[in-house]
């Protein structure tokens, strides 16, 4: 019995994926580049694919001049954009310490601001703001990441019809029922890892969109700040939208009172509606809907190993999991 269950196929393949599960676990100090690649290329190839349906030109043409669009448009974003949004999120954060140091004219808030107080809001600021300097400190190791990123995602796509014909050579090889399964893992990871996250910017490019327009009209102060904090938090699903709720609140209560907070809780409710039954629908599958309670849980357990990270990947990998396992929904009622 068991020689035939080390024989046996889902054994192979289990003993395979912790084998590869431990390989990157090995690699954790790399996996800033090793995610940056997968994302950029995958996004970067979806788009190559798209522009050679609509325009029959050259495959390679295609590959660089769209890399050299995007490089250009970083390229000027850091230079012009960059100091502004750095001044604006700073400026962002002395606002929320000042409302939290500052007394208030309303005892609830008062009472809420002293109970917040208890659990020193005020030092995890501070913490905030230290984080938010050492990364623009170490924005020289990040860009060169990023570089290193796009560089390896643009020679694996001029050479794609290469690699892969090289790379099928394996399953010939002696190593082949290696190869078989590694295939079946890859193909269920782009599969569902990479749409996952390709969703996920869709949505949180639109809600970041959406949300600053709504924000404009109610004449927000840096709202250069306000949608890069929106972006990057709308990429985090359910948890992204509760946490930016709460610094938006207090500056909203800050520059018109409780009217201003029930604006922003109205057109986020809306902005989330959208998202919940528009694009969530349409750019997600069965399998991601998932139930709110397992999305925390998924974040919390992703965040606790994986650091900022988790929050970005927990839900893509998770689901990847779910299509391994061939979980699927019940029909039954």
């Amino acid at each position: 019995m068991i020689n035939n269950l080390l024989k046996s196929s889902g054994f192979k393949r289990i003993s395979i994926f912790v084998v590869i599960a431990l390989a990157i676990y090995a690699m954790k100090s790399m996996i800033n580049l090793i995610l940056l690649t997968f994302i950029f290329t995958f996004l970067m190839d979806r788009l190559v694919q798209f522009i050679e349906g609509k325009i029959r030109i050259n495959r390679k043409l295609i590959v660089v001049v769209s890399y050299g669009c995007i490089v250009g448009l970083l390229s000027y974003s850091l230079v012009m954009y960059l100091p502004m949004i750095a001044e604006e999120i700073t400026a962002l954060i002395r606002q929320l310490t000042a409302f939290y140091t500052s007394k208030h004219d309303n005892v609830v808030l008062n009472y809420l601001v002293s109970r917040i107080e208890e659990v020193k809001i005020s030092s995890y600021l501070e913490q905030g703001f230290t984080f938010v300097l050492k990364y623009f400190t170490d924005i020289s190791s990040i860009g060169l990441q990023i570089l290193l990123s796009l560089l390896m995602s643009l020679f694996f796509l001029l050479e794609k019809p290469r690699l892969i014909e090289f790379t099928k050579k394996f399953k010939t090889s002696k190593i082949s029922f290696i190869y078989d399964e590694i295939e079946f893992f890859a193909r269920k990871f782009v599969r569902t890892f990479g749409k996952v996250i390709e969703a996920q910017l869709i949505i949180a490019v639109v809600n970041c969109v959406l949300t600053t327009l709504a924000l404009w009209l109610l004449d927000f102060p840096q709202l250069g700040g306000l949608s890069i904090m929106i972006l990057i938090l709308g990429i985090i699903p359910v948890a992204g939208v509760i946490i930016s709720l709460i610094p938006l609140a207090i500056i909203a209560y800050s520059i018109g009172g409780i009217v201003t907070v029930l604006y922003v809780g109205l057109a986020i409710l809306i902005i989330h509606s959208i998202e919940a039954y528009i694009l969530n629908p349409n750019l997600m599958s069965s399998k991601t809907n998932l139930p709110v309670f397992y999305t925390f849980i998924v974040l919390i357990f992703s965040e606790h190993f994986f650091g900022i990270w988790g929050l970005i990947i927990g839900i893509p990998v998770f689901v990847f999991l779910l299509d391994v396992l061939e979980v699927t929904e019940s029909k039954d009622i």
